[in-house]
């Protein structure tokens, strides 16, 4: 199904280019308003209802702006939380039973840019089929609703309580944080007022870092996606634990004492032995980015793994089709549908957390059965319109280094959903093969988009 808006995660861009400007966000709320209108069957006279959330962005007061307006013209009321992690919109839609959940943030991009996102009444990511339906709205003028039936708007006041205590109950309630010491790395985003609560409340003593939002430095040189600040504070604080999240709060790394760092593959294998453990593993989802060295360790435990196509709400699907509970990307979505909806940070967080002190073990024992295989990833970004896969010198390349692998390794070229950037992964049984080959296709798709 071809979008013309929405991407792998919403819809994204750089502020003040489209699509991310206020006629269009506008625009956007209406459409999905109307769209909600059009398939809820709500008593006459009563409205449906959006909860809006977003991350720290300065961009983010005038985005909500513009929803709020679009989606109240449609008749749809607005609950505004203010900044809250993503996870929480999703949990916080199914809780309050609303139409639909939207959150204002670009994940984690740096704050130029911003996006918009949607959950439906269950919490879960919109399908595709839903996404294009509001796009096809989006080609209709806006029609006011009549005065009487216009949206109105409040504000929550109880959400971030509400979804603290909700992230605690994920966390055996038989078990505390008592004696751990650990690092936050907020990435100055949506959880900032949010993480260190939760874990403080549990009994660990926390030093929280990139908890200073000012509008401008959401996921700059902090967070998952950079998580050498994470490394160096774990370090110079003697702590036993670093957790990083990203600027929306759905994105999980983790250091341990040593300041090794863990990503989404390592903590999801942690998690899966534990549920392993306790009998309630029937098989794991992963993506086209999950480590090979992942899929043989789960198969040698009886665990089968299905990979999606990459984006957490592949995952999710999947885990739905085949009736399964546990999966994610090495990127640090997870989703626990026996916790959450939804990849949620924090809860993921919990849940690598209880299987340390169910298991009396460090992260570094506790993953000690996954060997990971090297892999490198390389992002080109691309001129806009480029048609890397009518290339064949790219092709070439991509065949070139398949066959020097051989069965020992993947290749994996994908465009990005979210930026404009081709994904250059290859991986295989030694590093410095890997790194050549994937910078040897890397250099072939940047001659030709020259």
């Amino acid at each position: 199904m071809t979008r013309k808006y929405f991407g792998t995660d919403g819809v994204r861009g750089r502020v003040g280019e489209a699509p991310i400007t206020p006629d269009f966000v506008m625009r956007l709320g209406y459409a999905a308003g109307t769209t909600l209108v059009a398939r809820e069957h709500l008593p006459a006279g009563e409205h449906p209802a959006v909860l809006i959330g977003k991350d720290t962005r300065i961009s983010g007061y005038m985005l909500e702006a513009a929803l709020e307006a679009g989606f109240a013209a449609a008749g749809v009321d607005v609950m505004l939380t203010g900044p809250l992690p993503t996870p929480a919109i999703a949990y916080l839609t199914r809780a309050l039973r609303l139409q639909a959940g939207v959150v204002i943030s670009a994940s984690h991009n740096l704050y130029p840019d911003n996006g918009i996102k949607f959950f439906s009444a269950g919490g879960a990511k919109l399908p595709d089929a839903v996404e294009a339906e509001i796009e096809a709205r989006l080609e209709q003028p806006i029609a006011c609703a009549a005065p009487g039936m216009l949206g109105k708007a409040r504000r929550i006041d109880d959400a971030a309580g509400r979804y603290i205590e909700f992230c605690k109950s994920t966390f055996p309630t038989e078990l505390d944080l008592r004696g751990l010491k650990i690092v936050v790395d907020c990435a100055h985003g949506a959880a900032y007022h949010i993480a260190p609560k939760v874990f403080h409340e549990l009994g660990a003593e926390v030093q929280a870092i990139g908890a200073s939002p000012n509008g401008l430095n959401i996921n700059d040189k902090v967070g998952a996606t950079s998580p050498q600040a994470l490394l160096q504070a774990v370090q110079a604080q003697g702590a036993d634990i670093g957790i990083a999240l990203d600027g929306d709060g759905d994105r999980l790394m983790m250091a341990d004492a040593a300041g090794r760092l863990y990503d989404g593959d390592q903590l999801l294998y942690v998690i899966a032995r534990q549920r392993l453990q306790a009998g309630g593993l029937t098989g794991v989802v992963g993506t086209l980015m999950t480590n090979l060295g992942m899929e043989h360790t789960l198969a040698k435990l009886g665990v089968p793994l299905a990979r999606a196509r990459v984006g957490d709400r592949y995952v999710l699907e999947t885990l739905i089709e085949r009736g399964w509970k546990l999966g994610g990307e090495n990127s640090g979505h997870i989703i626990c549908l026996d916790r959450h909806t939804t990849g949620d940070g924090i809860v993921s967080a919990l849940q690598v957390l209880a299987a340390l002190r169910l298991q009396r073990h460090t992260l570094e024992q506790a993953s000690a059965g996954l060997t990971l295989y090297p892999q490198t990833l390389v992002n080109v970004r691309l001129p806009n319109g480029f048609d890397w896969q009518q290339r064949p010198e790219i092709e070439s390349a991509r065949a070139a280094a398949e066959q020097a692998l051989g069965a020992s390794g993947r290749v994996l070229l994908r465009a990005s959903g979210t930026e404009p950037l081709l994904r250059v992964m290859v991986e295989g049984r030694e590093a410095q093969q890997v790194a050549a080959l994937a910078r040897g296709i890397a250099d072939a798709v940047e001659r030709a988009a020259a």
